[in-house]
This record gives C-alpha cells, structure tokens and sequence, in this order.
C-alpha cells in the first residue's frame, strides 16, 4: 500500500477514534486513575478499541503498541521493526477538565524512527498529517488539506509552547536564556503540531513523556521540515530499550540556532 493511501485510510481511523471521544465529552463520565496515577476514562477505552481493531484489519501483519495496551515485553517488541504506536486518548487530564486540547495520536515506526502520523483534534475537526514522501498536511472540518512548513529563521520575541498540565520548574529555569520570548501553555501533542504549522518557533520538553505521546507529531514536524532531537543532538527513537519514556528531548524549525548551546545542554 502506497503512503498517501495507508495516511487517508489512518486518518479515517483517527477521526472516527475522535468522533467515538466526543460523545463522551459531550455527557457526564467517570474518571478512574492508572498505577501511575495518571487518569482513565471510557472514551480512552473506546477510542483504542476502533484505532487497535482498525489497524489491524489495514495491516494485520503489523503489531500494534498502544498506550492501553502496552504491556507486552521488550523481548517481544525488540524484533520488531515497523509497528504502529497509539496514543488513543493524549491530553487526559485537558478531556477531564473539558479545555478541548486533546488529541488521537497514530504512529507508523520503522527501524526507530516515525515515518507516519496523524494527530486528530476532536474538538477542532482538525487533523494534522506527516509521512515520509508526501509531506506535512493540515486539514480543518474536511476542507481541503493545506501544506505544512516549519518557521525558519525563527522570530523575534521567540514563540515557546510549553506544557499545560506538566511543565515543572525544569523548563522555567532555563527561559531567561531564550529571551525575548512569548510562551504558550497548550495540552497533548498539539505543541508539536504548533511547530510544524510554523505558529511557534520552539517546544523544549525537559519533563517525562512517553513514546505514544511524541511519535505521531515527530513525523509531523519532521515531514513539515522541524527537528525532534534529544539533548545530545541525535534524533529521538523509539523502542530501543526495556521502559517506554522519552528522555529529554528539543523540537524547532530553525536549524541556524544552536538551541543545545543556546540551553548550555552541552
């Protein structure tokens, strides 16, 4: 299956995964919490059983690693080498207080890396695209998709997204080295997406993520032109080891900065 062809059919997932969250959204619903503590809902549940069934009937010879289903053993998964990765519901907390910045995120990984990705706004009707070959694309309530390119040179204040719900004291601490800037705290994987449409020049996460919550939006922003690297300068894998969190890691557009430097990261 060409690449253009698996991303409509993955986007037609995604959207029905996203319809499924809303009428959830939409009514009174109970919140229960994982061993992490982090928050569980219905439309969590209902949206990993359309994406995990939908994939597996497009690609029955890929597995599927889904944030609801992921306790399968590095010994297992380290021979893979394409699977999807599936956040089905990211941005929890942001569906629990109602703020709308959540999103459906679909990942193709091929030898470590996201060479596919859609993340779905519900609440926006908008979808955002990246695949290797074809491109960054935004599309907003079924109107005709718009091509995605990063902002280079970047501007002047600086625009940092930063999380809404997890920033922590690691991010404030290094702010006074990026001034001038302007920073906007946004939920899910929409900080990325923010980069690769070019609406923000930078997005530093030095707190905890998980793999299904950055794959889909690094193919994104990589497909859009940005760069998704940790903070010894190599690109951000996946599964290359037993747990499933990210380390530290720096998205932009603007490759003429030295934002490692810019950080003292090295």
């Amino acid at each position: 299956m060409a690449a253009s062809e698996l991303l409509a059919n993955v986007v037609k997932l995604a959207q029905q995964a996203g319809d499924a969250i809303l009428s959830v959204y939409s009514e009174q619903f109970e919140v229960t919490h994982k061993t992490d503590q982090s928050p569980l809902t219905v439309a969590d549940l209902r949206s990993h059983e359309i994406i995990s069934k939908g994939l597996r009937a497009l690609t029955p010879e890929l597995p599927v690693l889904s944030e609801e289903a992921s306790d399968i053993s590095f010994e297992q998964r380290r021979q893979w080498t394409r699977y999807w990765l599936v956040d089905p519901l990211d941005g929890t907390k942001e569906f629990v207080s109602r703020n709308g910045e959540f999103t459906v995120n679909i990942a193709l990984i091929e030898d470590h890396v996201p060479t596919l990705g859609v993340v779905h706004v519900p609440v926006t009707s908008t979808t955002y695209t990246g695949a290797t070959g074809v491109g960054a694309f935004k599309q907003v309530d079924g109107q005709r998709p718009e091509p995605l390119r990063v902002c280079s040179p970047a501007n002047t204040p600086l625009r940092i997204v930063g999380s809404r719900s997890h920033r922590g004291d690691s991010l404030d601490q290094h702010l006074p080295k990026l001034a001038p800037y302007e920073l906007v705290a946004v939920g899910s994987s929409l900080k990325f997406c923010l980069v690769a449409e070019g609406s923000a020049d930078f997005y530093p996460r030095l707190g905890p993520t998980s793999e299904w919550d950055t794959a889909a939006a690094q193919a994104v922003v990589e497909a859009a032109g940005g760069v998704v690297v940790k903070t010894n300068g190599e690109r951000l894998a996946y599964n290359t080891k037993a747990d499933l969190l990210n380390p530290h890691f720096l998205v932009y557009g603007d490759r003429g900065r030295d934002w490692l430097q810019i950080l003292s990261l090295r």
